[in-house]
């Protein structure tokens, strides 16, 4: 499922909430953004950490992975 049929799904069950459900959902969707933002800032403050998931990143586009599997198999 795509980011807009997620969104999508979410705001047809938003329609279905009562209004005190919708303060519930509310304050849980405010408690994922920042969680978000605390566990993102956390990660950034790591020395290297973006420079080392770039990287990271670039080898997976380029297919210079390997495979859990594959990984347990030899260690």
């Amino acid at each position: 499922m795509n980011t807009l049929e997620l969104r999508e799904q979410i705001q047809e069950y938003v329609e279905q909430l009562s209004p005190e459900k919708l303060l519930v959902a509310v304050d849980f969707l405010a408690y994922l953004a920042t969680r978000e933002d605390d566990a993102t800032q956390e990660l950034l403050e790591i020395v290297g950490f973006k420079e080392n998931f770039d990287y990271a990143r670039e080898n997976v586009k380029q297919g210079k992975m390997i495979a859990v599997d594959q990984l347990k198999r030899k260690y």
